[in-house]
């Protein structure tokens, strides 16, 4: 991101990028929730799948005012790339430590997602458009409810893993 990346096309970037993010969790949840071996964990991934997808909208709906359509660049590719290949291990592969790496990875995505709702929030206040405030206060407590079932989940199949006979 250089110097001409300032002002709005800071904020189509931003835009882009927590697009992009969102559908990378969703992509991520919509496998999660029928392939995780743990019961727990597939009903936590179903519950977010369902909020998620309506982020995911919201987030297109309101980054296109600002020209943002969820162009991939560096963070999300580099993110995207990651959970694609722990998915693909994961169902190829099926063994607890690859869906737990998934897992994990999933995570990663809902707590990025979280810092960038975090950021859309300080922008919406500064730029006073108080529906983009409303959407990211939304989003960032969604995310950060959602992050600590999905921690807590990771935590108990870490234990699951550690402990098996």
């Amino acid at each position: 991101m250089g110097e001409a990346n300032t002002g709005d096309a800071f904020i189509k970037h931003e835009f882009d990028e927590a697009i992009a993010i969102q559908k990378v969790i969703v992509d991520a949840e919509t496998k999660l929730s029928t392939a995780h071996p743990v019961p727990a964990a597939r009903t936590a991934i179903k519950a977010s799948l369902k909020d998620d997808t309506t982020y995911l909208e919201e987030l297109r709906k309101l980054g296109k005012r600002h020209d943002a359509t969820g162009k991939v660049e560096d963070v999300a590719g580099g993110l995207k790339d990651l959970m694609e290949e722990s998915l693909a291990t994961a169902t190829q592969e099926g063994a607890d430590s690859d869906f737990y790496e998934a897992h994990a990875v999933l995570l990663n995505l809902k707590r990025k997602q979280m810092d960038s709702a975090g950021g859309m929030l300080e922008i919406a206040r500064a730029t006073k458009d108080t529906e983009l405030r409303d959407a990211a206060t939304e989003l960032q407590k969604a995310q950060k409810s959602s992050s600590e079932t999905l921690a807590d989940e990771l935590a108990a199949y870490a234990v699951e893993i550690a402990t098996a006979a």
